[in-house]
Protein backbone atom coordinates (compact mmCIF):
# COMPACT_ATOMS: atom_id res chain seq x y z
CA UNK A 1 0.00 0.00 0.00
CA UNK A 2 1.20 3.39 -1.32
CA UNK A 3 0.39 6.59 1.56
CA UNK A 4 0.59 9.60 -0.52
CA UNK A 5 0.29 13.22 1.50
CA UNK A 6 -1.25 16.55 -0.33
CA UNK A 7 -2.63 19.48 0.99
CA UNK A 8 -5.86 21.86 0.00
CA UNK A 9 -8.10 21.79 -2.84
CA UNK A 10 -5.14 20.84 -5.10
CA UNK A 11 -4.02 18.01 -3.51
CA UNK A 12 -7.73 16.98 -3.04
CA UNK A 13 -8.12 17.19 -6.87
CA UNK A 14 -5.09 15.21 -7.56
CA UNK A 15 -6.02 12.29 -5.17
CA UNK A 16 -5.55 8.86 -6.17
CA UNK A 17 -6.94 5.69 -4.33
CA UNK A 18 -9.02 6.23 -1.35
CA UNK A 19 -8.69 9.76 -0.66
CA UNK A 20 -8.96 10.77 3.32
CA UNK A 21 -9.76 14.68 3.33
CA UNK A 22 -8.87 15.80 6.80
CA UNK A 23 -10.15 18.41 8.44
CA UNK A 24 -10.03 18.46 12.25
CA UNK A 25 -10.99 21.94 13.27
CA UNK A 26 -13.78 21.51 12.74
CA UNK A 27 -15.93 20.30 9.82
CA UNK A 28 -15.43 16.58 10.06
CA UNK A 29 -15.54 16.14 13.35
CA UNK A 30 -18.92 18.09 13.33
CA UNK A 31 -19.89 15.27 10.68
CA UNK A 32 -19.22 12.95 13.09
CA UNK A 33 -20.80 13.92 15.93
CA UNK A 34 -24.07 14.20 13.22
CA UNK A 35 -24.32 11.05 12.66
CA UNK A 36 -23.12 9.58 16.08
CA UNK A 37 -26.76 11.38 17.09
CA UNK A 38 -28.59 10.21 14.48
CA UNK A 39 -28.33 12.33 11.27
CA UNK A 40 -29.80 10.16 8.16
CA UNK A 41 -27.17 11.98 5.87
CA UNK A 42 -24.75 15.05 5.78
CA UNK A 43 -24.75 16.87 2.53
CA UNK A 44 -21.53 18.51 1.84
CA UNK A 45 -21.71 21.76 -0.39
CA UNK A 46 -18.63 24.20 -1.78
CA UNK A 47 -20.50 27.21 -2.54
CA UNK A 48 -22.50 28.72 0.33
CA UNK A 49 -25.50 29.80 -2.27
CA UNK A 50 -26.01 26.21 -3.78
CA UNK A 51 -26.37 25.26 0.20
CA UNK A 52 -29.23 28.65 0.77
CA UNK A 53 -30.59 26.83 -2.51
CA UNK A 54 -31.01 23.59 -1.23
CA UNK A 55 -32.42 25.15 2.05
CA UNK A 56 -35.00 26.36 0.32
CA UNK A 57 -35.61 23.33 -1.48
CA UNK A 58 -35.63 21.41 1.33
CA UNK A 59 -37.62 23.59 4.60
CA UNK A 60 -36.73 20.36 6.59
CA UNK A 61 -33.31 19.94 6.07
CA UNK A 62 -30.88 21.81 9.04
CA UNK A 63 -28.14 24.08 6.91
CA UNK A 64 -25.02 24.28 8.87
CA UNK A 65 -21.24 25.84 8.08
CA UNK A 66 -19.26 28.69 8.43
CA UNK A 67 -16.75 31.16 6.09
CA UNK A 68 -13.47 32.00 7.94
CA UNK A 69 -14.55 30.10 10.63
CA UNK A 70 -17.56 32.04 11.75
CA UNK A 71 -21.33 31.02 11.55
CA UNK A 72 -23.46 32.12 8.14
CA UNK A 73 -26.72 34.39 8.37
CA UNK A 74 -29.67 32.51 8.04
CA UNK A 75 -27.82 29.34 9.04
CA UNK A 76 -29.29 26.70 11.81
CA UNK A 77 -25.91 26.20 13.08
CA UNK A 78 -21.86 26.96 13.02
CA UNK A 79 -19.32 24.54 11.86
CA UNK A 80 -19.12 23.86 15.83
CA UNK A 81 -20.20 20.00 17.33
CA UNK A 82 -20.73 21.88 20.50
CA UNK A 83 -23.28 24.36 18.56
CA UNK A 84 -24.77 21.26 16.97
CA UNK A 85 -25.85 19.26 20.22
CA UNK A 86 -28.68 22.14 20.39
CA UNK A 87 -30.23 20.57 17.58
CA UNK A 88 -32.12 17.37 17.49
CA UNK A 89 -30.53 15.69 14.64
CA UNK A 90 -31.69 12.11 14.73
CA UNK A 91 -33.28 11.34 11.35
CA UNK A 92 -32.66 14.05 9.56
CA UNK A 93 -30.14 15.18 6.45
CA UNK A 94 -27.82 18.49 7.16
CA UNK A 95 -26.74 20.87 4.23
CA UNK A 96 -22.92 21.25 5.47
CA UNK A 97 -20.83 23.91 3.77
CA UNK A 98 -17.23 24.93 5.28
CA UNK A 99 -13.80 27.02 3.81
CA UNK A 100 -11.80 24.12 3.79
CA UNK A 101 -13.53 20.61 4.17
CA UNK A 102 -16.35 20.41 1.91
CA UNK A 103 -14.16 22.15 -0.32
CA UNK A 104 -11.66 19.36 -0.59
CA UNK A 105 -14.58 16.76 -0.42
CA UNK A 106 -16.58 18.26 -3.39
CA UNK A 107 -13.24 18.25 -5.50
CA UNK A 108 -11.51 14.95 -4.99
CA UNK A 109 -12.96 14.01 -7.93
CA UNK A 110 -10.29 11.82 -9.40
CA UNK A 111 -10.17 9.47 -6.31
CA UNK A 112 -11.51 6.09 -6.24
CA UNK A 113 -13.29 6.61 -3.03
CA UNK A 114 -13.40 9.31 -0.59
CA UNK A 115 -14.08 9.63 2.79
CA UNK A 116 -13.48 12.03 5.60
CA UNK A 117 -10.77 12.30 8.25
CA UNK A 118 -10.56 13.82 11.38
CA UNK A 119 -9.20 12.30 15.07
CA UNK A 120 -12.30 11.38 16.12
CA UNK A 121 -12.51 8.42 14.01
CA UNK A 122 -9.24 7.56 13.15
CA UNK A 123 -9.17 4.08 14.20
CA UNK A 124 -11.94 3.31 11.94
CA UNK A 125 -10.30 5.58 9.16
CA UNK A 126 -7.54 2.89 9.30
CA UNK A 127 -9.54 -0.20 9.99
CA UNK A 128 -11.43 0.48 6.94
CA UNK A 129 -8.59 0.80 4.72
CA UNK A 130 -6.76 -1.63 5.74
CA UNK A 131 -9.83 -4.02 4.76
CA UNK A 132 -10.29 -2.43 1.56
CA UNK A 133 -6.66 -2.77 0.95
CA UNK A 134 -6.45 -0.34 -2.22
CA UNK A 135 -2.62 0.17 -3.48
CA UNK A 136 -2.86 3.97 -3.26
CA UNK A 137 -4.33 6.02 0.21
CA UNK A 138 -4.13 9.29 -0.30
CA UNK A 139 -4.26 11.93 2.71
CA UNK A 140 -5.55 15.25 1.77
CA UNK A 141 -4.57 18.07 4.42
CA UNK A 142 -7.12 20.62 3.84
CA UNK A 143 -5.35 23.24 6.35
CA UNK A 144 -6.62 26.94 7.50
CA UNK A 145 -9.43 27.68 4.72
CA UNK A 146 -7.73 25.79 2.31
CA UNK A 147 -4.67 27.62 1.59
CA UNK A 148 -2.14 26.96 4.74
CA UNK A 149 -1.43 23.79 6.49
CA UNK A 150 -2.12 23.90 10.04
CA UNK A 151 -1.23 21.80 12.97
CA UNK A 152 -3.78 19.65 13.94
CA UNK A 153 -4.31 18.34 10.11
CA UNK A 154 -0.67 17.59 9.59
CA UNK A 155 -0.96 15.24 12.71
CA UNK A 156 -3.83 13.42 11.98
CA UNK A 157 -2.26 12.41 8.57
CA UNK A 158 0.83 11.59 10.77
CA UNK A 159 -1.42 9.59 12.72
CA UNK A 160 -3.38 7.76 9.72
CA UNK A 161 -0.07 7.37 7.95
CA UNK A 162 1.68 5.59 10.86
CA UNK A 163 -1.02 3.24 11.58
CA UNK A 164 -1.33 1.89 7.91
CA UNK A 165 2.32 1.48 7.53
CA UNK A 166 2.37 -0.41 10.67
CA UNK A 167 4.35 1.69 12.74
CA UNK A 168 1.41 3.72 14.83
CA UNK A 169 2.48 6.58 16.55
CA UNK A 170 1.49 7.45 20.81
CA UNK A 171 -1.50 9.64 21.00
CA UNK A 172 -1.57 10.13 24.86
CA UNK A 173 -0.06 13.71 23.62
CA UNK A 174 -2.02 14.62 20.99
CA UNK A 175 -4.38 16.42 23.22
CA UNK A 176 -1.91 18.47 24.45
CA UNK A 177 0.28 19.54 21.38
CA UNK A 178 -2.58 20.80 19.81
CA UNK A 179 -3.73 22.75 22.70
CA UNK A 180 -0.23 24.84 21.65
CA UNK A 181 -1.14 25.38 18.43
CA UNK A 182 -2.41 28.49 16.99
CA UNK A 183 -4.97 26.86 15.20
CA UNK A 184 -6.36 26.15 18.63
CA UNK A 185 -6.12 29.94 20.29
CA UNK A 186 -9.65 30.69 19.59
CA UNK A 187 -11.30 27.89 21.53
CA UNK A 188 -9.72 29.81 25.07
CA UNK A 189 -10.55 33.26 23.78
CA UNK A 190 -14.09 34.61 24.98
CA UNK A 191 -13.94 37.04 22.35
CA UNK A 192 -14.64 33.74 19.98
CA UNK A 193 -17.92 32.54 21.19
CA UNK A 194 -18.03 30.91 17.79
CA UNK A 195 -15.36 28.59 18.56
CA UNK A 196 -16.73 27.40 22.55
CA UNK A 197 -14.19 25.72 23.88
CA UNK A 198 -16.06 22.20 23.94
CA UNK A 199 -15.16 21.93 21.02
CA UNK A 200 -11.12 21.73 21.21
CA UNK A 201 -12.67 19.06 23.59
CA UNK A 202 -14.81 16.95 21.09
CA UNK A 203 -12.55 17.57 18.39
CA UNK A 204 -9.51 15.63 20.27
CA UNK A 205 -11.40 12.87 21.28
CA UNK A 206 -9.18 10.13 19.66
CA UNK A 207 -11.16 7.24 18.55
CA UNK A 208 -14.16 8.47 20.20
CA UNK A 209 -15.94 6.54 16.98
CA UNK A 210 -16.31 3.59 15.19
CA UNK A 211 -17.48 4.51 11.69
CA UNK A 212 -15.96 6.21 8.48
CA UNK A 213 -18.36 8.54 6.50
CA UNK A 214 -17.86 8.10 2.92
CA UNK A 215 -18.86 10.32 0.39
CA UNK A 216 -21.85 8.61 -2.12
CA UNK A 217 -20.83 10.32 -5.34
CA UNK A 218 -23.84 8.13 -6.89
CA UNK A 219 -26.51 9.99 -4.77
CA UNK A 220 -28.29 13.29 -5.93
CA UNK A 221 -26.62 15.71 -4.35
CA UNK A 222 -24.12 13.55 -3.37
CA UNK A 223 -23.80 12.80 0.43
CA UNK A 224 -22.06 11.55 3.59
CA UNK A 225 -22.81 7.81 4.96
CA UNK A 226 -22.06 6.24 7.88
CA UNK A 227 -20.53 2.86 7.41
CA UNK A 228 -20.11 0.71 11.00
CA UNK A 229 -16.47 -0.48 11.24
CA UNK A 230 -16.21 -2.36 14.63
CA UNK A 231 -13.13 -3.12 16.54
CA UNK A 232 -11.98 -6.84 16.03
CA UNK A 233 -12.97 -8.78 19.30
CA UNK A 234 -10.20 -9.47 21.65
CA UNK A 235 -9.15 -12.76 22.01
CA UNK A 236 -9.21 -14.20 25.63
CA UNK A 237 -6.20 -16.52 26.05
Amino acid sequence: MQVKVADHVAGAQSAEGIAVVIDVFRAFSVAAYAFSRGAAAVIPVAEVDYARQLKREHPDWFLIGERHARPLPGFDCGNSPADLEKLDVAGRTLIHTTHAGTQGLTNARQADEVITGALVNAGAIVRYIQARQPSIVTLVRMGHEARENCDEDDLCAELLRSRLLGDPMPVAGIRERLRKASSAEKFFDPACDWAPERDFDLCTRVDEFDFVLQLETGASPPRLRKIDVPKPPIEIV
